[in-house]
């Protein structure tokens, strides 16, 4: 698809914005921030308008089925953002494998909100690892993570050679500065950010709290409908991929590449984001939680929370995700002579929920905006007493479950603790003692319910 572009917008630093974003989950873009600049009919010209430099970004093998490419026309090749590389150590900022003996993973867990603080963290020093899973050099499997920001990243770069980010916001709003252009996202948005792609993380308001999935694997992609069909759940349409932007900047910067779990950093002497047009699919994207359209049950029975998936990344195990994003947000319940809540169960997936904000149906207590919960594989879980016995004895009626977001990173894997979220982050030693007053209700006479 051509974007027919409005009017650039160039700021004070030097960074030209073009306002808007295109449309559409895996398309084919074309986009330019200044007329003429990309080429047409061909990728790959003698001589690219503006002087630029044609480059492609590949996120797939050049003989993958549909190969993911994007080519880039930019006023410098990469590889002049690219120099000497100096190890930096990150110890908030962890990769699977990241095992640690003392810390014992098997169990039901919860934790409150990380809180905000004064102290200047930005995208990268804000970063701590929760949980992982896999293994990052065989690149499957997954990282969560709970950032906090409070300062902007200044004449500094980031890139991922491991994974692709999806970024959820639950407080404050940021500025992702790309090679392909801008998105600002805000609490009920995700961003997908993916493997290879430079980018700065500005803080717009905050500080910032939110969650992190790091994918080792295969890309997120929207989940096979099946008989649900082409409408509801996450439409393609809602997903925006930026406009093109470009900064043309002399100054000394740095660039941060996470690799192989490992972090190094290189010096330049200018800004690495001078991508004046660009096509492909290969890109990053936002997206409005709100437009995600649930579908349930409409008679009777509580459907698995797979009808829930707003994007997955598959794994080589048909039918089994590496990752799946679940999101849990406001909808009717309406279901005739039924336990509506989550029902308890146990479960070949690992489960890691976030709140970003209100309440979840069932866990009306602790379950707080910020704070997030892991039930790893095979452990069983559900609703705590309050929510059993108040589900159990409601009066059945059409009932909306309102003000409430709640989402789920969940893996095929054994997701493994941090040292920071078994020994440093605030859990809830209590959590476990939220089903100990189950009462037993049976009695041996048939008739009781």
């Amino acid at each position: 698809m051509k974007t027919q572009n409005p009017t650039p917008l160039v700021k004070a630093d030097g960074m030209t914005i073009t306002p808007g974003y295109m449309p559409g989950f895996g398309n084919d873009f074309e986009t330019e921030a200044l007329p003429g600049a990309l080429p047409l009919g061909m990728n790959s010209p003698q001589k690219v308008n503006y002087g630029l430099y044609g480059e492609q970004l590949s996120g797939t093998a050049f003989t993958d089925v549909r190969p993911e490419r994007t080519w880039c026309y930019r006023i410098r090749p990469s590889v002049k953002h690219s120099h000497r590389y100096e190890k930096i150590d990150l110890p908030h900022f962890r990769s699977a494998p990241d095992i640690h003996p003392d810390v014992t993973s098997l169990g039901q867990y919860r934790w409150d909100p990380i809180p905000l603080t004064e102290e200047p963290l930005d995208w990268l020093t804000g970063m701590r690892t929760m949980t992982t899973a896999g293994d990052v050099h065989t690149q499957v499997g997954l990282a969560t993570h709970i950032y906090l920001v409070t300062q902007s990243m200044e004449d500094a770069y980031f890139f991922s050679a491991d994974s692709e980010m999806l970024v959820v916001p639950q407080e404050g709003r940021l500025r992702f500065a790309t090679e392909l252009g801008v998105i600002d996202l805000e609490p009920k948005e995700i961003a997908i950010i993916p493997r290879g792609l430079v980018y700065r993380v500005e803080l717009l308001d905050g500080p910032a709290r939110g969650f992190v999935c790091e994918n080792y694997g295969q890309k997120f992609e929207l989940p096979g409908r099946g008989p649900i069909g082409a409408n509801c759940m996450a439409n393609p349409r809602d997903f925006k991929a930026p406009v093109a932007a470009f900064e043309d900047r002399e100054v000394r910067s740095t660039v941060t590449v996470k690799w192989c779990g490992q972090f190094h950093t290189t010096v330049i002497g200018q800004s690495p984001l001078d991508v004046v047009a660009w096509h492909g699919n290969y890109a990053p994207y936002k997206y409005d939680l709100r437009t995600y359209c649930p579908v349930g049950a409409i008679l009777f029975d509580h459907p698995d929370p797979s009808i829930f998936t707003v994007l997955t990344a598959p794994s080589g195990q048909p039918g089994t995700a590496n990752i799946d994003f679940v999101l849990f947000r406001e909808r009717w319940m309406v279901m005739e002579d039924t336990f509506r809540p989550p029902w308890y169960h146990k479960n070949i997936m690992s489960e890691m929920m976030g709140n970003i904000y209100g309440q979840y149906d069932a866990k009306p207590q602790g379950f707080v905006p910020g704070g997030v919960s892991l039930h790893n594989m095979m452990l069983p879980h559900g609703p705590d007493r309050e929510a059993f016995e108040k589900a159990s004895n409601a009066n059945l009626g059409p009932d909306k479950l309102d003000n409430t977001m709640s989402f789920m990173f969940e893996t095929r894997f054994p997701q493994q603790l941090t040292q920071f979220a078994g020994k440093d982050a605030p859990l809830q030693d209590d959590y476990i003692d939220c089903w100990k007053d189950i009462e037993k209700k049976f009695d041996g006479s048939p008739g009781k319910k």
